[in-house]
């Protein structure tokens, strides 16, 4: 066995890099210069682990992704004088949040009467009453000025011919507290939205000084005594490991999708920060509630926005029957996303679906002519046409549920602070030093099932509200203690294991063996014997990641190393993800159990915490233990809380 400690203590030796300040407001760190001053380090540590070349960073607060939570996390920061850096593994504009397309919820009240209250009323019924209402309170109170402020930050939202910001009706959303009809509150650019935010907010954050390093993957955090000193990184350019000190890091690093064989998720969605969270001991929450959007172009898995069904368009099962009125009498195709899914698996399930299989169901839209589908659903005519093989405005678009969205995450609170539970058994105990934001974390305001264009909105206020927060505690250019000498060793001794892995199977395999168990046995609909057979069909699949094989031995550009890397922290989320929802025994949201086909408030009502062993004689373990809901908003004489009732569209 390798002496690690000695091998990696020899490593980390290297000279202190400080990034040169830059008078440009463009700041790119680029790890060839970052290498000349740094030199090559001494080649003759045990094992080989000389060639690891490390470089140390230093910075007020570190962001660690670059998609919509990150970037406004970024702005935030350097408008307070933060010395920030962003450390994204794709380029910003790549980010999974360019593909988002139906908008984002806010109040505006600009299509009809509305009401945060009303948004906070549906985005709690829409949690099916797993949301906590404080959280919840600050996200639909703070959505009218945060969509205000992208607005004036450039975002090109659709417009009325008023010129005010244009909304459209989206599924779960109403008035008046359920009472009043369907309210029209998602603020949109066409059905591009989340491309317009990305690429305004990427735009914002080259005004200020912040340093990205661009294509750099972050291996693990950098832990010390129960506070988060830091994060460890992989440059993929050149294979130099780099250090990131930081009072606060801020992860935004997005879903993992890709756990599943079909999803709307790019590849790259593979739940890098839950992961990290994993590995240093921390908790993740809720994994079990993962949502499928209704409408993935059958075959392929792309979205088509429910902004589709916003604007008039309906399903249609194989008797060409608008079915959707059996199982949501009011709401009907803009029911929530859980009971649309639900309605599709039913119909095809019962022998009327659509095709010569009868295996899914068709979007129409084409009664709204090419002139409104041009003007508000140009993307959805395009990727129509091209994954489907339709013309939208003559024929409907064969669709079928589709994994699109995790609930779960990392547990904070509603100012983006980490949580875990305390010695003290205190399960709202904040981790020193860590934060998180987006789809990677579970504030919760999504609870059991989100709200479609409640997901834009998240990424912007709790990107901002991480901001705030290192604002409220931290000034500019606090003094750093010393790093642990040993910070990285295990991310270090990971990749070399992984580089020198021989075993028998493939990367690819494996993955698509997780992929396989995780579609078949944590779908749409879940029942006790699939559920425990999921259980353990995981639990052996991720013991194959020791026998895996890799042929790329390089460090430059090693993208086989880089999916290895991934395909772990995958596995180590699909796994809770598979413990959770077998211990929930109820139907609640997006976990739907046949079994146990209602909600149960009295035993269920509270959130799921999962701790995965990821090393030594207990690898594989799962704990699980809960934590429970917070049903009080931040202020009863501004929203009464939402107690919990029967959830019907």
């Amino acid at each position: 066995m390798l002496n690690l400690r000695k091998a990696v203590g020899r490593i980390l030796t290297t000279k202190t890099v400080v990034p040169r300040a830059t008078p440009a407001a463009r700041s790119f760190h680029s790890s060839r210069v970052v290498n000349a001053v740094a030199g090559k380090v001494d080649g003759t540590a045990a094992g080989g682990f000389g060639q690891y070349a490390v470089v140390d960073h230093t910075y007020d607060a570190i962001v660690v992704g670059a998609g919509g939570a990150g970037l406004r996390a970024v702005v935030g920061l350097t408008e307070k004088g933060f010395k920030t850096a962003c450390i994204t593994k794709l380029f910003p504009t790549r980010s999974h949040t360019v593909a988002a397309q139906g908008g984002v919820n806010a109040a505006l009240g600009n299509m009809g009467e509305d009401d945060w209250r009303y948004h906070a009323y549906d985005t709690v019924k829409g949690s099916d009453w797993l949301g906590d209402q404080d959280a919840i309170h600050y996200m639909c109170k703070e959505a009218i000025n945060t969509v205000i402020e992208l607005d004036h930050y450039g975002v090109p939202f659709s417009r009325t011919k008023e010129g005010k910001i244009y909304q459209r009706a989206f599924g779960g959303q109403s008035t008046k507290y359920g009472e009043g009809g369907q309210a029209y509150r998602c603020a949109a650019a066409a059905d591009r939205t989340g491309h317009a935010i990305l690429h305004t907010l990427y735009g914002q954050a080259l005004r200020h000084n912040c340093t990205f390093f661009v294509e750099y993957f972050a291996l693990d955090l950098i832990m010390e005594d129960g506070v988060c000193r830091g994060v460890v990184a992989l440059c993929l350019e050149d294979g130099t490991i780099h250090r990131f000190r930081s009072h606060q890091t801020i992860l935004a690093t997005g879903g993992y999708g890709r756990a599943y064989f079909s999803a709307t998720s790019a590849h790259t969605c593979t739940g890098d920060g839950n992961a990290m969270v994993t590995r240093a001991g921390l908790p993740l929450q809720d994994l079990e509630f993962v949502q499928f959007h209704p409408t993935g172009i059958y075959g392929a898995g792309c979205l088509i926005t429910e902004g589709a069904r916003g604007e008039g368009g309906f399903l249609l099962n194989g008797n060409g029957e608008r079915f959707m009125a059996r199982y949501a009498p009011t709401a009907k195709d803009l029911a929530s996303r859980d009971v649309v899914s639900r309605s599709i698996t039913v119909e095809v399930r019962e022998g009327r679906g659509c095709g010569p299989q009868k295996d899914h169901c068709l979007l129409d839209i084409s009664h709204l002519g090419a002139e409104t589908i041009n003007e508000r659903l140009p993307g959805i005519a395009e990727t129509a046409a091209i994954f489907a093989g339709v013309d939208v405005t003559k024929q409907p678009i064969p669709i079928l549920p589709t994994v699109h969205y995790n609930m779960g995450g990392i547990p904070t609170n509603y100012l983006g602070e980490a949580l875990t539970v305390g010695k003290d058994g205190n399960p709202d105990t904040v981790v020193p030093g860590l934060m998180a934001a987006g789809e990677a974390a579970c504030v919760s305001v999504h609870g059991a099932n989100r709200l479609g264009a409640n997901s834009l909105l998240d990424i912007v206020v709790f990107g901002r509200a991480c901001a705030n927060r290192v604002g409220d505690i931290l000034k500019p250019g606090t003094a750093h203690k010393p790093l642990p000498a040993n910070a990285g060793e295990e991310s270090i001794a990971n990749i070399d294991k992984l580089r020198q892995a021989n075993g028998s199977r493939r990367v690819a395999d494996v993955r698509l063996a997780m992929q396989r168990v995780m579609q078949n046995n944590a779908a749409v609909y879940r029942t006790g014997a699939t559920l425990k057979e999921g259980v353990k069909l995981i639990d052996e699949t991720n013991q194959m990641l020791s026998d895996i094989k890799l042929d790329d031995r390089t460090m430059i550009w090693n993208s086989e190393l880089v999916e290895s890397i991934e395909l772990q922290n995958l596995m180590t989320q699909a796994v809770q993800t598979m413990h959770a929802a077998e211990a929930r025994k109820e139907s609640r949201g997006a976990h739907a159990r046949e079994d146990f086909p209602d909600r149960d408030d009295a035993t269920w009502m509270k959130h799921t915490l999962t701790w995965l062993k990821t090393s030594g004689k207990d690898n594989g373990q799962v704990k699980i233990d809960y934590r429970p809901v917070h049903h009080k908003t931040l202020d009863e004489s501004e929203m009464k809380s939402i107690p919990p009732k029967k959830r019907v569209y």
